[in-house]
């Protein structure tokens, strides 16, 4: 394991707590009405994994082709506009609509760390012609 795989492991384990705490709030039955600070609660726990995914990104990208930032970068921008909407959805106190937003949330954190994971395979040498 490298230097940088240790370092991925230990940002996405920094994401876990707030991942569980998002969990919780996705899981609220239907017709339950959101706890009171659900608004702020999403917005940190979201807040904290764009923080830790952000740098992920930078960590994943070293000695990759300058594509492979581009493609990450577009990943975190889709993850960033999910955490806005399900703020959004705490706030206006839409249960249904914040279960959706964080299930998203969730399958975008997830793919990220995927390929994350799958960048820590060593980049692969070009040869020049």
């Amino acid at each position: 394991m490298t230097a940088a795989d240790n370092e991925l492991t230990a940002l996405r384990a920094r994401c876990m707590p707030y991942l569980a705490r998002l969990a919780g709030l996705a899981s609220t039955p239907s017709g339950t009405p959101l706890p009171a600070g659900a608004d702020a609660e999403v917005a940190e726990a979201t807040g904290a994994v764009l923080a830790q995914t952000g740098k992920a990104v930078s960590v994943a990208v070293t000695g990759w082709p300058a594509t492979t930032g581009e493609f990450l970068t577009a990943r975190l921008t889709r993850l960033r506009t999910a955490a806005g909407d399900a703020v959004a959805a705490a706030r206006s106190g839409d249960a249904a609509a914040l279960r959706a937003r964080l299930r998203q949330f969730d399958a975008l954190t997830s793919a990220l760390w995927t390929v994350h994971e799958a960048l820590a395979v060593p980049a692969p040498r070009v040869r020049a012609l």
